[in-house]
């Protein structure tokens, strides 16, 4: 089509020979008026002869030959017949001209016309020498008009022509040489081909054609449609490009279109569309604006594009294109929709969104090689198996790695956000949000299904009521295990844990924590308990580990545990609390510490709150919070200002927290020993068993021929001995039941 230009020659021809025509048939007429008289004409005919020849030159070169087997002027209406016409439009350097070949030409002297009511030739840019180098031009039509005065030719039937990188044809066509413009007026089909030895055609299909010549466009329009091999377009009115005669732009209005191979399939539109093609006629790129959209479908996924713009990069590399890069800019929304296999689990569909997105295709364009945010953006995982986990996450930039088959493989995320949400096992729904400066993900390459998370630098967490923090947080998927690691807290309303470690069970809601624990537990009611665990006041505890279960319920501390509330103590290499059944038990070296607060005397407030320490020793302890009774055993020892109890076991019984003193009284038995000491004596008593009363300062040996020793008054015997160490009092009963009294002195 590029050549269309040479009918500004053929109409030009057309005009000279117009005129040329009538001065050669005058000066003809002249020349006959002379003797001999020529034959008599039809009384319509003014003029005529046989193989006329005629052309027109300035200077030496060659402007326009016409030839034609017959000729005749006719008188009314005023014009010309030709027949068996040919015209040669010779261009300026004369070594080509356009040839156009007429059965019948008719040449209308007042409205300055040439028309050819038959078919009509054209062949652009013949070599003068009539050696042609490569296919011509050749424009076929019929009902073809001349303009003497403007060079415009039009026909309104069906026209086509041929050249050595198109074919095509229409209804109806036109040409002005002074705007060098070829319009074809309907029913438009094109044939275009690229000029690689490989390119394939593409199929040019529209309502009407406008082709400028100087611009190197084509316009469509209503309506067009380019099919080109495996790709087809369908659009309203579309401006085609070319570069030497080639297709290598097509902007088209109201586009979509799709790309078709065996094993992968792009679907694609927009309201404006811009493809760019190779030399071979092969797609290089494609742009959409304008509600754009890409859908493209493989074999394994199909990953829909929705956005403002949307730009297609293509490797031309082999015979066929494939799609190799994709960006969408402005609200886009990528959806990864896996294939569902028969016998897997189908992974979850992927939505993305972003102001701008990136994706980069594998080696033939059927798979996803990666994907990039280049803005802020969120990603949903929608599940398509009833009890999997939704998942958000928000981030100022993500990547993502797919492996084969559009499965993920990995996403990293920067200053990022997410959010889950699960099904507990009573049916609810239970969401956890989480907040970090980085995040990297790692998926199973043959489900898709996630299978390790970590986040770092400033993680949060939050679920329920439940808290956390750390440097650096990691999720095991498959067993639901998040572990915090540096500076790992962990909080709920029933307390606090800080570790070097702390490990997660999203399933069972408990923890581990690991390295240097400290934690508060916060009361867990409002009415009355033991001194030991009071339910209205705080305990803290300090070890290497500590476990928690049952939402707390159970805890477990390990490794040089410490326990305290307020001045309660409590210490062992372990330490288990039961809140549900409100006990403790404590292994390895344990050390219990209370605190006797005195009563204040009634002119004497200053000192209330005043109290001694009673510090019990042992390898063993249980404690239940029902009977207020905390049981040592193992070989114990009791320990109060002034006093010690040693045992096999003791059982040591605590006053209700709201009292004024937290040991009510301890039962000692085996091989009990009891010492007392004061400023200046000490008095020594052994037993079997032995029980000591606090608020009466009394204690009662029994079991085991009881002696009590003092080491100023000497040893007492009994089978029963009972003294008050504040009162200095020591009762003795016999063995034939008479009691015997003895008071010492000083």
């Amino acid at each position: 089509m590029r050549r269309a230009r040479r009918l500004l020659l053929l109409v030009i021809l057309l005009i000279l020979a117009g005129d040329g025509i009538t001065n050669h048939i005058q000066r003809g007429m002249q020349e006959r008026s002379a003797p001999p008289a020529p034959k008599s004409l039809p009384g319509h005919i003014s003029a005529s002869a046989d193989h006329w020849r005629w052309s027109h030159t300035d200077g030496n070169r060659r402007i326009v030959e016409v030839e034609a087997r017959n000729w005749r002027q006719i008188k009314e209406p005023s014009r010309f017949e030709l027949e068996d016409v040919e015209l040669r439009f010779f261009q300026k350097d004369g070594k080509i001209f356009d040839k156009v070949r007429s059965a019948k030409a008719d040449f209308d002297i007042d409205q300055k016309l040439l028309h050819s009511p038959g078919e009509v030739e054209i062949t652009m840019a013949v070599p003068a020498d009539n050696t042609p180098k490569g296919r011509l031009m050749v424009i076929r039509s019929s009902g073809v008009t001349f303009e003497s005065t403007t060079g415009k030719a039009r026909t309104d039937r069906p026209a086509s022509f041929t050249f050595d990188t198109a074919e095509g044809q229409a209804v109806g066509a036109s040409y002005d040489p002074s705007t060098r413009q070829l319009e074809l007026n309907s029913q438009v089909q094109l044939s275009w081909r690229g000029r690689g030895p490989k390119s394939k055609p593409m199929k040019i299909e529209a309502g009407r054609l406008t082709y400028n010549e100087r611009e190197a466009k084509v316009f469509l329009s209503p309506w067009s449609r380019l099919t080109r091999d495996t790709l087809t377009l369908e659009a309203g009115v579309a401006v085609i490009t070319l570069e030497q005669g080639v297709i290598r732009q097509v902007e088209a209005r109201e586009a979509r279109g799709d790309d078709r191979f065996p094993k992968r399939h792009i679907d694609f539109q927009a309201s404006q569309l811009v493809m760019r093609f190779t030399e071979d006629g092969v797609m290089e790129h494609l742009t959409g604006d304008g509600n754009a959209r890409l859908a493209a479908i493989s074999e394994t996924a199909r990953t829909n594009v929705v956005s403002d713009r949307v730009d297609l990069e293509f490797d031309t590399s082999a015979e066929e294109s494939s799609l190799k890069r994709a960006r969408a800019t402005g609200h886009a929304v990528v959806e990864s929709v896996p294939t569902a296999k028969p016998g897997a689990p189908q992974p979850a569909t992927r939505v993305l969104r972003s102001e701008s997105v990136a994706l980069h295709m594998r080696a033939e364009g059927r798979e996803i090689e990666r994907l990039e945010t280049q803005a802020p953006g969120q990603i949903d995982f929608l599940p398509n198996r009833p009890g999997e986990r939704r998942r958000h996450v928000e981030a100022f930039r993500m990547y993502i790695n797919y492996a084969a088959n559009n499965e993920i493989e990995s996403y990293r995320a920067v200053d990022v956000a997410t959010r889950t949400e699960r099904e507990t096992p009573k049916k609810t729904v239970s969401t956890a949000l989480t907040w970090s400066k980085d995040l990297a993900a790692e998926f199973a390459p043959k489900t898709g299904q996630l299978t390790r998370l970590e986040q770092w630098t400033d993680f949060r967490y939050e679920e329920g009521d439940r808290r956390a923090w750390a440097d650096k947080a990691s999720l095991d998927a498959p067993g639901d295990i998040i572990t915090l690691t540096g500076r790992a807290r962990v909080s709920d309303p029933s307390g606090s844990t800080d570790a070097d470690a702390i490990v997660l069970d999203q399933k069972s809601g408990g923890f581990t924590a690991q390295g240097r624990v400290t934690s508060t537990r916060q009361p867990d009611r409002k009415d009355a308990g033991s001194a030991m665990l009071s339910s209205d006041r705080a305990v803290q505890a300090r070890s290497e580990k500590m476990t928690a279960a049952d939402n707390n319920r159970q805890v477990v501390y390990e490794g040089g545990a410490v326990l305290w509330q307020d001045t309660n103590r409590l210490q062992a290499d372990r330490i288990e609390i039961d809140r549900q059944k409100r006990g403790l038990t404590a292994r390895g070296k344990v050390v219990s510490q209370f605190l006797d607060r005195a009563k204040p005397a009634s002119d004497d407030k200053k000192a209330a709150g005043k109290g001694v320490f009673t510090v019990i020793r042992a390898p063993e302890m249980t404690y239940s919070d029902e009977e207020r009774l905390a049981h040592y055993r193992g070989g114990v020892e009791l320990t109060r200002p002034g006093m010690t109890i040693r045992g096999r076991e003791i059982r040591a019984y605590l006053r209700d927290s709201q009292s004024d003193s937290s040991l009510d009284r301890a039962i000692a038995d085996g091989q009990v020993e009891i010492l007392q000491a004061a400023p200046g004596r000490k008095r020594t008593g052994t037993s079997e068993h032995a029980e000591f009363y606090e608020q009466e300062q009394r204690v009662i040996l029994t079991g085991g021929e009881p002696q009590l020793v003092d080491s100023a008054r000497g040893a007492t015997r009994g089978q029963r001995l009972t003294y008050y160490a504040n009162r200095d009092h020591l009762i003795v009963e016999g063995a034939d039941g008479r009691p015997a009294v003895s008071r010492l002195k000083k």
